[in-house]
C-alpha cells in the first residue's frame, strides 16, 4: 500500500511558498517540512498517476485492485505476470464475451492451455427454401481442458470460467484430463 516513505523528499515544498514573513520563523519552517513528509508520497502518486493504469507499471497490489475494477475474473491464487495479462485484457475480452473464441482466450489466459470447444450451433447461407438447418436442435456446449496435472480444483475453477464466459442460454459441461497439451490432434 501506498503510505509515507522515510527521506522522501516533496517535489513541491510548502516551505518555499511560505509568505516571506516566515521565511526566517524556525519553528513554521520546520511545522511544514513535516507536513512536506506527510504531502510527499501524494505528489509522487500524481506525478505518475497514468502507471498506476498500465497494468505492467503498476504496483501489484494495485493491480489486485484494478482487477475488481475492470472486472477480470481471476480467483485470486494467480502468479503476478497472468494477474497483469488479465487486467490488460480484460476489455477485449468483455468485447468478445459469450462467442467461442471470447470462451477460449478466457479459459487459455486462467490456465495458459488452450481448450476443446464442441458446440452445437451453426450458420449456413442457401438460396433454396427449406433447406436444412446447421447444427442440431438442442443447445449444448462442451469444454475439454488438457492439463499434465490436472487437480479437482481444476475442474471447480474451469466451471466456474465456463459458467461466466458462456452465452447466457446455453446449458454446459466441462471436462479435465490428465495429459500433455501439446499433443493435441485437433479441437472439435
Amino acid at each position: 500500500m501506498r503510505g509515507s516513505i522515510d527521506g522522501l523528499g516533496s517535489s513541491a515544498p510548502i516551505g518555499a511558498m511560505l509568505p516571506a514573513v516566515f521565511a526566517d520563523d524556525d519553528l513554521a519552517l520546520r511545522f511544514v517540512a513535516g507536513l512536506d513528509e506527510v504531502v510527499a508520497p501524494i505528489h509522487t502518486a500524481l506525478d505518475c498517476v497514468d502507471s498506476y493504469f498500465r497494468p505492467s507499471l503498476a504496483p501489484v497490489d494495485f493491480v489486485r485492485w484494478l482487477t475488481a475494477w475492470v472486472g477480470a475474473e481471476t480467483d485470486g491464487t494467480e502468479p503476478e505476470a497472468l494477474l497483469r495479462t488479465a487486467v490488460a485484457t480484460a476489455a477485449y475480452l468483455h468485447r468478445i464475451r459469450g462467442t467461442r473464441r471470447g470462451l477460449a482466450e478466457t479459459v487459455r489466459l486462467a490456465f495458459g492451455v488452450a481448450p476443446e470447444i464442441s458446440e452445437s450451433g451453426a450458420a449456413d447461407w442457401t438460396a433454396r427454401p427449406l433447406g436444412p438447418i446447421p447444427g442440431s436442435p438442442r443447445p449444448h456446449l462442451h469444454v475439454h481442458l488438457t492439463l499434465p496435472d490436472p487437480t479437482t480444483a481444476d475442474h471447480h475453477r474451469l466451471d466456474g470460467i465456463v459458467a461466466a464466459a458462456r452465452p447466457a442460454h446455453m446449458p454446459y459441461t466441462v471436462q479435465v484430463t490428465a495429459g500433455d497439451p501439446s499433443e493435441r490432434t485437433s479441437e472439435r
